[in-house]
């Protein structure tokens, strides 16, 4: 968050198995904690990334890190009935309880998954999208080349993510807040050792200038961001760009 003691982090340091088994774990309790730490703001959040991928009716969508489908049905309402999405997670669990909630959605596909070795075809979607996932990955620049490998040139990669706010006042507040509430709120659904993670999951994070160069350095172009909740949340988008010429 605010404790930056040099550089930024490229990736994150907890090995896979651990936040595998971390997202297990929470699995049954994720939804409603997200809802209850966001005051709801999380739904109105997803439906700006899905803005942001600019998906035609008809078209298809990959939801990476995609946790319990929530962005995934959103995406499946956005390129509509001969759409069709597919979201890829490593938990099985996040993955049950997404194919228990929205499983039965046609043109909905779940996929057991890394998101550093995506399991789909170079250039197979309109656009890819990753919702409070990148933190997690072991390279966030891996993470957006895997993406912007599986998007069609001109396609989208959209990420959306914590942040901490410009404001240095404001990032203190948002630290302390968030420091104390996640692991309470953990607490209440007996998941108080997960939840501790979460916030120390954004020590050392970039700041959201940083993830603009890192998605450039991925092989994106355009990239641009808004900043969400008083900068506590971040939203970038990249043009996947063409095959170079000769």
């Amino acid at each position: 968050m605010t404790h930056r003691h040099g550089a930024a982090r490229a990736g994150n340091s907890v090995p896979e198995d651990r936040v595998t088994g971390m997202f297990d774990s929470i699995a049954p309790v994720y939804d409603r904690i997200n809802t209850l730490m966001t005051g709801g703001l999380d739904e109105r959040w997803r439906r700006a990334a899905v803005k942001a991928a600019r998906l035609a009716r008809g078209g298809r969508a990959l939801d990476v890190a995609c946790g319990t489908g929530k962005l995934t049905a959103a995406l499946r309402r956005a390129v509509g009935p001969d759409g069709s999405v597919v979201g890829v997670d490593l938990s099985p669990l996040m993955l049950s309880e997404a194919r228990r909630a929205i499983g039965d959605l046609a043109g909905v596909e779940f996929v057991l998954g890394n998101a550093l070795a995506l399991p789909v075809e170079d250039g197979s979607f309109d656009a890819a999208t990753i919702a409070f996932g990148l933190r997690n990955l072991a390279s966030f620049e891996d993470g957006f080349r895997e993406m912007a490998r599986a998007v069609r040139s001109g396609g989208r990669v959209v990420c959306l993510e914590l942040s901490v706010p410009p404001s240095r006042l404001m990032g203190r507040f948002y630290e302390g807040a968030f420091r104390v509430t996640a692991p309470t709120m953990g607490a209440i659904f007996r998941r108080r050792a997960e939840y501790s993670y979460l916030p120390h999951s954004l020590d050392d994070f970039p700041t959201a200038d940083e993830i603009v160069a890192t998605m450039r350095r991925a092989g994106l172009r355009d990239v641009s961001f808004k900043r969400l909740a008083f900068g506590a949340v971040a939203l970038h988008v990249g043009i996947v760009a063409g095959p170079a010429r000769p």
